[in-house]
This record gives structure tokens, C-alpha cells and sequence, in this order.
């Protein structure tokens, strides 16, 4: 409901274990309802340093364990130990495991930007904030 009503834009602010910081911008961004399985829509791409790792996950529909809406044969939340608008599966795993920085003991279910910092380092912080568009 909240992107729903008018347009919006989307900032994602994240930071590495070793004090960089990094963004990604989209000029739009919105959240379909609950029947169309809460689908994923960005555009308008701006890079701060993190790199697009949305582009893969525009278009879905949000994935849990008990809810499987992504496009692959299994389920990514359960593989991945999240839950996001996984396609087959992820770029972006905000929602996975919290772990210190690199680590390669599981692969890819750390909280990943992987155009910024690759499938096995998990950040030490992220955020998406939301706000209406200009």
C-alpha cells in the first residue's frame, strides 16, 4: 500500500566490515499487492558505487520458505536462508544470514550485494528506504 498510492523512489545504503560505504538509486519503485504476490518494479538506475544487483530481481514476486513464487525449480528462500524477490535465485540477499564479512564455509546465503561485494561476503549493514518521488 505504501508504494502503491503514488510514485516512489527506493536508496539502498549498505556498508562492509571495513568502513566503505556503497549505494544504489532507483528513480521508481513499487510493491504490488498481496494477489499479484507482492511483485517487485524498479527502474531508474543510479549507480553509488554498489552496482545493480536489482536488475535480476525486477519483475518478481516475493519468496519465503512456505511461499516458493520465484522461477526456480526449488525454493531460494530455503536454499538461501531468506526471503526477497528471488528470480532463480539471487544478486541481492538482504534478508540472508548475518556473518562477518568474507566467508566461504556456505555458499551465498550471507546478507550479499553481489555486484558490489561478490556471492560470499555478507555486509555489515543495509538498508532500503522508501520515499515519494519528485
Amino acid at each position: 500500500m505504501l508504494s502503491s498510492r503514488r510514485p516512489h523512489e527506493l536508496l539502498v545504503e549498505m556498508e562492509d566490515f571495513e568502513g566503505r560505504h556503497a549505494s544504489a538509486r532507483y528513480s521508481s519503485f513499487s510493491v504490488a499487492s498481496e494477489c499479484d504476490g507482492y511483485r517487485l518494479q524498479v527502474s531508474g538506475f543510479t549507480d553509488g558505487g554498489a552496482g545493480n544487483s536489482l536488475v535480476t530481481h525486477n519483475g518478481m514476486k516475493f519468496s519465503t520458505f512456505d511461499n516458493d513464487q520465484d522461477t526456480w525449480s526449488d525454493n531460494c528462500a530455503k536454499k538461501f536462508l531468506g526471503a526477497f524477490w528471488y528470480s532463480d535465485c539471487h544478486d541481492a540477499n538482504p534478508n540472508g544470514i548475518y556473518r562477518w564479512g568474507a566467508d566461504k564455509t556456505i555458499f551465498a546465503i550471507d546478507v550479499e550485494w553481489n555486484s558490489w561485494k561478490g556471492r560470499d561476503y555478507s555486509l555489515k549493514g543495509i538498508s532500503m528506504k522508501i520515499r515519494p518521488a519528485n
